[in-house]
């Protein structure tokens, strides 16, 4: 096929679908909410972080042990994390552990993988 065979070439508005779009077209700030939340995501190292925490609540540590990497880098990324609303923590005497937020980004994330391992 050439490239030009998925330009469209016509001068019609399909009214219809142009109204059913748009009355439910979310405003500027929701999309750019939208798109900080997936530039949050867009990370290797956070989205590692992230899916880290979907399987358990675990301190600095584990999380730097998991990766392979330092504490102070796994800690400047979960402070973005927290910042952003994707993780929560909690202090036990000196460990502060961390966790998700909620079940949407570990539910995001499963979707996520479903769809990039679809044939």
């Amino acid at each position: 096929m050439a490239k030009n065979e998925f330009i469209c070439d016509c001068n019609v508005i399909h009214q219809e679908i142009v109204d059913f779009v748009l009355n439910d077209f979310p405003n500027g700030e929701q999309f750019n909410k939208v798109a900080d939340f997936f530039k949050i995501l867009g990370d290797s190292t956070r989205s590692k972080i992230i899916w880290s925490l979907s399987k358990s609540e675990m301190c600095v540590c584990d999380i730097a042990n998991v990766l392979g990497m330092s504490k102070s880098s796994i800690s400047h990324q979960l402070g973005t994390l927290r910042r952003s609303n994707f993780v929560k923590c909690r202090k036990d005497g000196k460990t502060v552990y961390y966790s998700l937020s909620d079940d949407h980004v570990k539910n995001l994330f499963k979707l996520g993988f479903e769809h990039i391992n679809h044939n």
